[in-house]
């Protein structure tokens, strides 16, 4: 930032230019995301102008030139073994270097008994009968239900379904395993992949951190291979599933010819809210019982049956 004086009335002023605010001219997000694009597939932008040009240059020799260009390289053997040298390392670096396909190869969701139900009538009559609600907060509470586009048929956890509920960590670890194992067996179910193929699981579950980990359950619920890579995400909120999902394909762009699993769910046990505070009711409104598992690979054989 540089000042220059003003002469007025003979009184100097000094008068600010502002150095221009690259945050607002240029978003840096994007820079940043044609940068990564730039450096992980540089060596294909290099050779695409390279092999137009190798192509256009084809197209233009007639049949007597690519006669004599034959008589040149057979009697000249250094540059024939130089030339194929160039290829094969070009080729070799670029097989070696270029990013691995990721698929998705199927997905389960997690669908909670009947009896886990949570109407809106059952709902606001089982939030009156606890006693821990004023009227304002009850009348709060049912234009949240209104509003949210929610089901009638979604659900709450079976410790919330008693009067007064009944959270407990032990509560919290059954939901846990309802929602988590529910998931996993459909997925394993309707993929025919067997647990002992796994070798890259992640979790994420913001609210209920256990120990042991609830990767941890799943590697001795499942007996997965002792060498897997396992990792446990929490306290990131809604934005943890994406960020699942973009470090489980990161892993396979690593580690070649596996499969990695997904699990995200969040739990609500231990997390219910009692009180009249307004901005704390609304996730006992909009929160339920739920999870969903993915599967993905970086097998080129799973490439016809992946959904994406």
């Amino acid at each position: 930032m540089s000042s220059e004086p003003i002469v007025n009335g003979g009184v100097q002023i000094h008068q600010r230019r502002r150095l221009p605010d690259f945050l607002q001219s240029v978003n840096l997000k994007y820079v940043k995301l044609g940068y990564h694009y730039l450096i992980t597939h540089l060596l294909t932008l290099c050779s695409v102008p390279l092999m137009a040009v190798v192509v256009i240059q084809a197209s233009q020799m007639n049949p007597d030139d690519i006669h004599q260009l034959w008589l040149q390289l057979q009697y000249n053997l250094v540059s024939v073994i130089i030339c194929s040298a160039v290829i094969v390392f070009g080729s070799t670096v670029y097989i070696m270097t270029r990013p691995r396909s990721v698929y998705l190869v199927d997905y389960s969701c997690y669908k909670p008994p009947s009896h886990l139900q949570a109407r809106f009538e059952e709902f606001m009559e089982h939030s009156k009968l606890t006693g821990d609600f004023d009227e304002s907060s009850l009348e709060f509470q049912r234009k949240i239900l209104e509003r949210s586009g929610l089901g009638e048929e979604t659900c709450v956890p079976e410790a919330m379904h008693y009067i007064p509920p009944r959270p407990s960590m032990a509560a919290a670890r059954e939901e846990a395993e309802q929602v988590i194992f529910g998931a996993l067996d459909n997925l394993f179910a309707n993929t025919n992949v067997k647990p002992k193929d796994i070798g890259i699981l992640v979790v994420n579950c913001s609210l209920f951190n256990p120990t042991p980990s609830l990767s941890a359950m799943i590697v001795n619920k499942y007996k997965l291979r002792g060498n897997i890579r396992s990792f446990n995400l929490g306290g990131m909120g809604c934005s943890a599933g994406v960020i699942a999902v973009d470090l489980a394909k990161e892993m396979l762009q690593v580690h070649g010819n596996t499969y990695a699993v997904v699990v995200s769910t969040e739990n609500i046990t231990q997390n219910w809210y009692f009180g009249n505070k307004k901005s704390m009711l609304i996730p006992n409104c909009l929160f339920r019982v739920g999870g969903a598992a993915v599967l993905l690979s970086n097998k080129s054989l799973d490439r016809r049956r992946a959904k994406l």
